[in-house]
């Protein structure tokens, strides 16, 4: 039987983000717990350790949080990049009808949310959180799908996925366009050039991948040097990358062909081939033809990650995550700052995603998912709360400046994400059918 690839590919992307939400549970809560512990001293101190070079007389460094979240951030962003031109040119948000209902959904899921905030937090530095609510945490929302098992369809499984894949999407474009304060243009300009050219190397000199990444350094060195967050380069570099592969299948066939059947008749042994450089030839073209038939754009998405799964956002966690936790806070918990973020990623986030794709499927725009019931959209929707990893980045980002108030959103956002995954996790125990 000929196995079916998309399938496969989505089998192997849900078993990695429903895993890897185990490990980033774990980093979190070690965070929080050495951040209150009496060894919280030692984490301030990691946190903030400077590393760099120097070079022509100048000191270039960064604290080794921000090279977490500035650099290792940035191939996550990757990832996030990949995942997005994947869906768009192949997948779920290939052609119009498929794309609508998870797009309406989604920025249904970041209208409701923002305005709530804003309507709870109108003026002053708690004002510029109104992103923070926007974000769904695909790892941790399709984790708690996966608790249920296979009384989950497909097609609710896919729903779900695609419409964080837009949230994402919507994410960094919020990143981008409103969490930047001071925008270099030369840098800018010179690492939109570095792009052009990249796209360009990617194909004509696909083979030497020292020279492509290099390459792909640079451009995350001109857009941290922009002003735009240096994590914006990874998804500019993702939408470089092919996502087909160079040679047709036929062609792949034919070149393997020839070339197999010229070894053959050559009588090729270990040793032959150390004497014959033509047979070497042979042997190279044949492996340069499977590099060049691999997409490269799907093989880079599925071994990052378990990278961006089990290293990068942990350690992300680890070093966003540590709050310390003492008295006043308790006492003045929760803000306007924390009611906003509640009340946005549970109840916002739910009433957006869920009537946004009811009028999208009541229109005629799109259709339901195959085997989805209504009950079982809002339960999706509700899980569209677990804002986590990208709420806590965006509140990063927000409140850069401003520590009581991020603490106090960072708190904010823990106990909004475990509300929104114990709701959705229920209204989807009740709707979904029985296990048999």
């Amino acid at each position: 039987m000929t196995p079916a690839p998309k399938k496969d590919l989505f089998s192997r992307f849900l078993h990695s983000q429903t895993t890897s939400s185990l490990v980033l549970i774990l980093a979190t809560v070690t965070a929080v717990i050495w951040a209150n512990s009496p060894w919280a001293d030692l984490y301030q101190t990691l946190s903030h350790l400077e590393i760099g070079t120097h070079f022509a007389g100048r000191t270039y460094q960064l604290s080794l949080d921000h090279w977490v979240k500035d650099g290792l951030m940035a191939i996550f962003f990757f990832v996030v990049g990949l995942e997005i031109k994947r869906e768009v040119l192949i997948g779920e948000l290939s052609t119009l009808k498929q794309a609508i209902l998870p797009v309406m959904a989604a920025v249904g899921g970041a209208i409701v949310p923002a305005l709530i905030y804003r309507g709870l937090n109108p003026a002053g530095p708690e004002a510029a959180g109104w992103g923070v609510p926007m974000a769904t945490d695909i790892a941790f929302a399709l984790g708690v799908l996966a608790l249920l098992g296979r009384r989950v369809p497909i097609g609710l499984k896919v729903f779900l996925t695609a419409l964080a894949i837009v949230d994402d999407l919507l994410a960094v474009l919020v990143i981008a366009l409103f969490y930047t304060e001071q925008i270099s243009i030369p840098a800018l300009v010179l690492g939109f050039a570095l792009l052009a050219l990249l796209s360009w190397t990617l194909r004509a000199f696909r083979h030497q991948a020292s020279m492509n990444i290099l390459l792909m350094i640079t451009i995350w060195v001109c857009i941290f040097l922009s002003g735009i967050h240096a994590t914006i380069a990874g998804v500019l570099i993702a939408m470089t990358i092919p996502i087909r592969g160079h040679l047709e299948p036929q062609q792949f066939f034919d070149l393997l062909c020839e070339h197999t059947q010229l070894l053959r008749e050559s009588e090729l042994t270990r040793e032959s081939m150390i004497n014959e450089k033509w047979q070497r030839n042979a042997i190279e073209k044949i492996y340069l033809a499977a590099q060049d038939i691999m997409p490269i754009g799907v093989y880079l998405e599925d071994n990052l990650h378990t990278v961006q799964a089990f290293i990068i956002l942990p350690l992300f966690a680890l070093f966003a995550a540590g709050v310390t936790v003492d008295r006043a806070m308790i006492d003045t918990f929760p803000t306007s700052v924390g009611y906003g973020i509640i009340f946005g990623l549970v109840a916002g986030k739910q009433l957006g995603i869920f009537t946004f794709a009811w009028l999208a499927i009541r229109s005629g725009m799109a259709n339901m998912p195959a085997g989805v019931t209504w009950g079982q959209l809002w339960g999706a929707a509700a899980l569209g709360g677990i804002g986590f990893t990208m709420s806590i980045f965006i509140s990063e980002l927000a409140f850069r400046n401003q520590a009581a108030i991020l603490a106090d959103a960072k708190i904010a956002i823990f106990l909004a994400s475990i509300l929104a995954a114990l709701c959705g996790y229920t209204i989807l125990h009740v709707v979904l059918p029985k296990k048999q």
